[in-house]
C-alpha cells in the first residue's frame, strides 16, 4: 500500500504542537513534506472545509486488535497488551502480532514481562525487543514478588524499554469486581479497597526509581493513586499515567442496577475519584488517554455481575469521549490530541502522533461538532459492550490517511 500521488490537504484547522492554526498540509510517498504551504501542480487536493487535521491517534494498550473499530475512531496505530491466547512472551509471537495489522494499521506489541504471565519468571525482553516489541507490559495482573518486579525493571532500563503495569495489588483485590463502598455493600458484590491501588503504586514507583526504570501505570482511577504520581513526577521519577474514558466519565454509581458493561477492570470508583481523575488530566498528572478496547461478547457479558469479564469496547468513543474534555473546558483542542496521541507515540518511542514534517502521514479529518449516538448494537466491533450505549455525543472522524493512503472509516 503506497501513496500513488501527492496529496495538499487545504482550508482546515491543523492540530500541531503549537497549536491549532488554519494551514495547509502537503505528504508525499507516505510522509509529511510541508506545513503552511500550497498545493503543487499535479497535487491531489484535498478541502478540508473548517474541519480538524488532526494526527491519527495512538492507542496504547489495547486487548484486541478490531480494525474496523480502530478506523472508525481515528486510530492510526495501537499498543497490543500481552494478554493474548498464547500470550507475547516469545520473539516469534511478538515477530508476527508487529505485521499483522499492516499495511493500513501498525500493531505495536508489548512483551510479557514474565514467561506465560504467570509473575514468576522474567521473559526474553532483549530477543522480543529485536523482534518488534515497544516496550513490558504487565497485563491485566500485579507482579507480586517485589524481587521480580526489580529485576524486570533493572532489565528493561538496561534496554531502554518502558515498562507498562496494572497498578492494583493482587492480595487484595483477588475475587473483588468492585470498589469497596457503599454501592458496593448495598448491591452484595465482592469489593476491594481503593488503596489497593495506591499500595501497588507506592510499590512499583519505589523499585522504579530504585532501578533507574521508566514506568507507565496504564491506568490510575483514584485521589489517593494519583497523588503519589504527582509526587513522583515532582521529584522527577520516570513514571507516567494514563487512564480510560470510562473512569472520567463515569463511577460506581453505573453498576447499581448491575449491568455488565461497567463491569472493568480496574473497577468504577466513587464520585471523588472521577472528579480527581479530571483534575489530573487537567494539570498533566495523566498524560495518556486510551480506549482499552477489550470486546466482549454476551458469553462474558450475560452473567450476573460477579462472574462477568471485565472489559469495554471503546477503540470507537475515545475520541468523542475525550472532545468531551474539551467542551467542559477541561482542556483544549491542543491537550486533547497531545492525550490521545502524541504522548502515547513518544512513551512507546514510534514518529507518529504528531503532525511534523518528516513524520509518516497518519493523518483524520474531525468534525468535532458532529452528533452522534453511541450504540452498542451498531457498533464497528466485534462485541458492542461499551457502558455509553444510548449516550449522544459529539466528534466524528469523517476521513482517515494511513501513510498518505486514504482508508475507508
Amino acid at each position: 500500500m503506497r501513496q500513488q500521488r501527492p496529496i495538499t490537504i487545504t482550508g482546515g484547522k491543523l492540530v500541531t504542537p503549537d497549536g491549532v492554526r488554519d494551514a495547509a498540509i502537503r505528504f508525499v510517498d507516505g510522509n509529511i513534506v510541508e506545513i503552511g504551504g500550497e498545493a503543487y501542480d499535479g497535487d491531489l487536493t484535498v478541502d478540508a472545509k473548517g474541519l480538524l487535521v488532526a494526527p491519527g491517534l495512538v492507542d496504547l494498550g489495547v486487548f484486541a486488535i478490531d480494525k474496523p473499530a480502530f478506523h472508525f475512531g481515528g486510530i492510526t496505530r495501537a499498543a497490543l497488551m500481552p494478554d493474548q491466547s498464547p500470550p507475547l512472551d516469545l520473539p516469534s509471537r511478538i515477530s508476527y502480532i508487529a505485521k499483522s495489522g499492516k499495511p493500513d494499521f501498525w500493531v505495536h506489541p508489548l512483551a510479557a514481562a514474565s514467561r506465560g504471565m504467570e509473575g514468576r519468571e522474567i521473559a526474553e525482553l532483549a530477543l522480543m525487543r529485536d523482534a518488534g516489541a515497544r516496550g513490558v507490559a504487565t497485563g491485566r495482573q500485579w507482579i507480586p514478588d517485589s524481587g521480580v518486579m526489580l529485576r524486570l525493571l533493572q532489565y528493561a532500563a538496561m534496554l531502554d524499554m518502558v515498562v507498562i503495569a496494572h497498578a492494583e495489588d493482587a492480595a487484595l483485590v483477588c475475587g473483588a469486581v468492585a470498589t469497596a463502598g457503599e454501592i458496593a455493600t448495598r448491591r452484595g458484590l465482592p469489593s476491594a479497597p481503593a488503596a489497593a491501588e495506591s499500595i501497588a503504586l507506592a510499590r512499583d514507583i519505589a523499585l522504579a526509581e530504585l532501578a533507574n526504570a521508566r514506568i507507565h501505570f496504564r491506568q490510575v482511577t483514584t485521589r489517593e493513586g494519583l497523588e503519589i504520581v504527582r509526587a513522583a513526577k515532582a521529584r522527577g521519577a520516570k513514571v507516567t499515567c494514563g487512564i480510560t474514558p470510562a473512569h472520567f466519565m463515569l463511577s460506581d454509581l453505573a453498576t447499581v442496577d448491575f449491568r455488565t458493561f461497567a463491569r472493568l477492570s480496574p473497577p468504577l470508583r466513587s464520585e471523588d475519584d472521577r472528579h480527581a481523575v479530571r483534575e489530573a488530566i487537567a494539570d498533566g498528572t495523566i498524560g495518556v488517554i486510551a480506549s482499552g478496547h477489550d470486546p466482549r461478547g454476551p458469553e462474558d457479558k450475560r452473567l450476573p455481575f460477579s462472574d462477568a469479564e471485565p472489559g469495554m469496547a471503546g477503540a470507537e468513543t475515545l475520541l468523542a469521549m475525550t472532545l468531551s474534555l474539551v467542551r467542559d473546558d477541561v482542556i483544549d483542542m491542543g491537550r486533547a490530541f497531545e492525550l490521545v496521541a502524541a504522548t502515547p507515540a513518544g512513551i512507546l518511542g514510534v514518529d507518529a502522533g504528531v503532525i511534523m514534517e518528516g513524520y509518516e502521514a497518519d493523518i483524520v479529518l474531525v468534525d468535532p461538532d458532529k452528533p452522534w449516538v453511541i450504540q452498542s448494537a451498531r457498533m464497528e466491533a466485534t462485541a458492542g459492550n461499551t457502558p455509553f450505549d444510548g449516550q449522544p455525543t459529539q466528534g466524528r472522524v469523517t476521513a482517515m490517511y494511513k501513510g498518505g493512503v486514504e482508508i475507508d472509516c
